[in-house]
């Protein structure tokens, strides 16, 4: 059956119809990822009804790079870049480093570390099956290895004590707040990457405690946390024997907590 093509205007005025705020910008996204007119109607339907924007196009913009994400995967957000950002600026340029990636997801933070640091060791782990198999496309390219599991459970033992840098970007949503989330998050991204249990915390605090086995020295864990968890992030990396520090961006509205193992 042939589809009748749809013109930008169509696509944007279908857009603002569902609601979506930024239509000008996502027809732009759609139309250019796009491969012919059935492709078109199909992801502005799909759009329209409440689908988020990465999962309808495949793919997310993140530090310069296109990385995939499949249905049910967490959508990488803009502000985790500063995850990025932070770990490179504490990297030792003068060797390859190992980069562990927990929480993986799509596996787009691994992925931005491995780009920006040739030679790295990376590895990255998951709890969501439909997580691992989205990252491991993603994290290919770069030798990376992905493992289905919770936290540091799957990881091989011989990375314990070697990780230079590891990054965690946990759940952190206290459980009951999660039914406050966009209606694009609460039903479309699995509930075990937004949950961090009842203050938020408690896959967080998991994390700062045994993490001091897997670091190597010098090695430094980061992970995001919201404003107003920061006393609580901070203490967490204290009681795990890590020397804490917060990073702030006004202009991502990003709060991470750094630990270093002495």
């Amino acid at each position: 059956m042939t589809v009748e093509p749809l013109s930008a205007s169509d696509v944007v005025s279908r857009l603002r119809a569902a609601g979506c705020v930024f239509a000008e910008d996502e027809a732009e996204l759609i139309l250019g990822t796009a491969v012919g007119p059935a492709q078109v109607a199909s992801m502005v339907e799909r759009r329209a009804a409440g689908l988020p924007l990465e999962h309808v196009l495949g793919w997310a913009g993140f530090h310069g790079l296109k990385v995939a994400v499949d249905p049910g995967v967490f959508v990488p957000r803009r502000r985790t870049e500063i995850l990025v950002g932070e770990a490179l600026a504490a990297a030792d340029g003068s060797r390859p480093l190992v980069v562990v990636d927990l929480c993986c997801g799509s596996g787009a933070l691994g992925a931005a570390l491995a780009a920006a640091l040739p030679g790295a060791e990376l590895h990255a782990a998951d709890i969501e099956p439909a997580a691992v198999a989205c990252a491991r496309r993603n994290v290919a390219p770069y030798g990376g290895r992905v493992y289905e599991g919770d936290l540091f459970d799957p990881l091989p033992d011989g990375l314990r004590g070697r990780v230079d840098i590891l990054t965690a970007n946990v759940p952190y949503v206290p459980s009951d707040e999660v039914g406050l989330l966009p209606v694009e998050a609460r039903e479309h991204e699995p509930l075990v990457a937004l949950d961090g249990g009842s203050d938020g915390l408690d896959i967080m605090r998991r994390v700062a405690l045994a993490a001091p086995d897997w670091l190597a020295p010098g090695g430094i864990l980061l992970t995001e946390t919201s404003e107003r968890q920061v006393p609580g992030a901070l203490a967490a990396m204290s009681a795990g024997g890590l020397r804490a520090r917060l990073v702030t961006s006004d202009e991502l509205y990003a709060n991470v907590v750094t630990g270093v193992r002495e």
